[in-house]
């Protein structure tokens, strides 16, 4: 039995607000932007490469905004995806991994897998983490 992530529903306060970060800050193409009424509204928007989609609305989740902590995007190249998000006006934190004595500065040395990591936030605060694992490991 597979049981495949598929869509997760993000909370947020301003629908088109998020949906301009998402998708013109972010680069995240937008599938759908469906409504009914005034009442309900979702956008969805896919990660280039990711087989799992999130969602964000009206009537869609009663998750308060801002609450949906460290979801993990994976990026084969930590230092590209920083540059890529950066250029785009996104704020994420500098790249670090975790040494013998806790959070390092920069890039894992060995550039091992699940080794390096930076972070980002949305306007509402729900937040992400870019973890690295690169091609061919």
């Amino acid at each position: 039995m597979d049981f495949k992530l598929e869509l997760v529903l993000l909370p947020v306060t301003d629908v088109d607000r998020a949906k301009e970060f998402y998708a013109e800050k972010c680069g995240f193409p937008v599938d759908v932007d469906h409504r009914a009424g005034d009442a309900f509204r979702v956008v969805q928007v896919t990660p280039p490469g990711s087989a799992c989609s999130f969602s964000f609305g009206i009537g869609i989740t009663e998750g308060e905004p801002g609450s949906v902590k460290g979801t993990h995007l994976v990026v084969t190249d930590i230092e590209a995806a920083h540059k890529e998000l950066t250029g785009r006006g996104v704020e994420v934190g500098g790249i670090k991994h975790m040494g013998p004595n806790g959070w390092e500065p920069g890039p894992d040395p060995e550039r091992r897998k699940f080794g390096s990591f930076a972070d980002f936030a949305d306007p509402d605060g729900n937040t992400w983490v870019l973890q690295e694992v690169p091609e061919g490991t």
